[in-house]
């Protein structure tokens, strides 16, 4: 039987920044989707997304759900990576103070959390400051 984190490794999106470009409409989404809210089509061809982007809006988080609570405050930002392809992540490495809308970032996998008793780590896309 495949555990759930085993599960998450397996999504191409997960550890590869892969997104879905829907055949009939060329319309991508990250993560893929199975059908196409725009056209419902269901055939989808695998698309590599760029390692760099630009912070559109972000926040910062002062007041933490329980399992982030020893990283506040820290900073959530959508980030676009080409044309209509925007991704909420984590910005990490810099003074909070600091970030702007328009800055340009790199994004990283790296360790999001902890989870359970056998402490599974739990891997994802950190956008760090160029």
């Amino acid at each position: 039987m495949i555990t759930p984190a085993e599960y998450v490794r397996e999504i191409p999106a997960h550890h590869r920044l892969e997104a879905g470009r829907c055949k009939k409409c060329r319309k991508i989404y990250y993560p893929a989707r199975q059908v196409c809210p725009e056209c419902q089509a269901r055939e989808f061809e695998p698309l590599s997304l760029p390692r760099e982007g630009k912070i559109v809006t972000f926040t910062v988080i002062r007041v933490a759900p329980s399992q982030f609570s020893d990283q506040a405050p820290y900073a959530m930002g959508i980030v676009e990576v080409q044309p209509g392809v925007r991704l909420l992540t984590q910005v990490v490495d810099c003074d909070l103070d600091k970030i702007e809308i328009g800055m340009p970032v790199s994004l990283e996998f790296r360790k999001i959390q902890e989870d359970g008793e056998k402490g599974v780590l739990a891997y994802g896309v950190k956008a760090v400051p160029r």
